[in-house]
């Protein structure tokens, strides 16, 4: 049984209540839905009661609902913030034609049709809308909320696997026009097989007798990265470059503040701005992930225990350097 009305307010539809200043719907769902104000006539407030409702009643049982679940969802907190960070870029840009529609009626040949329009601009991007979508109603599925996934059985476009190898020349002459942070963050990622992510999120406690403790925020794969004198080297120039040292963080700027991945990339392009104008002869069209490629290239022992990658496919992508043969005597 509701609670009883106060007098005066019997005429009011049901949960609608008076606020500080206007007329307040709230539903089974939770939240507040401003009506009009304390001002407005019964007619106004019923209308605007009806309108929301209406509202409310179209929104319920749409793939935007899903999506706001998944994001609010435990599964989605126990993934990698930059896996996060992702996902909701994704979100915006499939919203828009998806959004308003009920997430039941969303087929198998409509993620065709918007792979095909998104495949025109932008085909790897188009594949990882594809993916986050699939993990939103794979997700679904599993509780209940949908009675199929429709990703399922649509094709990505092919993608071509990154081939770029850094020789030493292009990597050495990029190390000398870098600042000393910038220097460190390559010489440690380099040392590592590490991404810039985890290098930049370093953590002094991190730095252990044995080595520096690494989890790698993609793969969830722990290990100690044993000193080396380069890698020691490399902590040292980290060290060295704050003016005011950090308690906490290995990578950090002058004043012993975390560097954001924002003033890392700032930082990193200047490097390579200079490097081109110094060595016209190199070629710098690298990203900085393709220096987790060279060290994973270069390496000569076991790869896969080095990189901590748990599948060949993978050791395969980051393995670029060109193999060199022996010909007949």
């Amino acid at each position: 049984m509701g609670r009883k009305r106060k007098p005066g307010t019997e005429w009011l539809p049901q949960r609608v209540y008076k606020g500080k200043s206007a007329y307040e719907f709230h539903p089974k769902t939770g939240g507040a839905i401003r009506l009009v104000p304390l001002t407005a006539s019964k007619a106004a407030v019923i209308r605007s009661y009806d309108e929301a409702l209406a509202q409310l009643e179209m929104s319920q049982g749409t793939f935007k609902e899903l999506v706001q679940k998944f994001l609010a969802s435990p599964a989605f907190e126990e993934l990698a913030v930059s896996t996060q960070k992702k996902y909701h870029q994704n979100a915006r840009q499939v919203l828009k034609p998806f959004g308003k529609m009920q997430a039941s009626n969303i087929k198998p040949e409509h993620i065709r049709q918007y792979m095909d329009l998104r495949g025109q601009q932008a085909q790897v991007t188009a594949n990882r809308e594809h993916s986050f979508m699939s993990k939103v109603f794979s997700w679904a599925y599993e509780r209940g909320k949908v009675t199929a996934n429709p990703c399922k059985g649509v094709r990505k476009f092919t993608e071509k696997a990154r081939e770029r190898y850094i020789s030493d020349a292009e990597y050495t002459a990029i190390l000398k026009c870098s600042d000393p942070i910038i220097q460190a963050v390559m010489e440690i990622s380099y040392c590592c097989a590490a991404r810039v992510g985890d290098v930049l999120k370093l953590q002094a406690n991190q730095l252990q007798q044995e080595g520096i403790y690494i989890q790698q925020g993609k793969t969830g794969k722990a290990q100690i990265k044993a000193w080396s004198p380069r890698l020691q080297a490399a902590i040292n120039t980290a060290k060295s470059f704050q003016v005011i040292s950090s308690v906490n963080q290995v990578i950090a700027n002058e004043q012993g503040q975390p560097l954001t991945y924002a003033a890392f990339r700032a930082r990193w392009l200047k490097a390579k701005a200079l490097a081109q104008e110094a060595y016209p002869n190199l070629s710098f069209e690298f990203t900085f992930h393709d220096i987790k490629a060279k060290s994973i290239s270069d390496w000569s022992g076991d790869k896969q225990k080095f990189s901590g990658h748990k599948s060949f496919q993978m050791i395969a992508t980051y393995d670029r350097k060109t193999e060199v043969v022996r010909t007949h005597d």
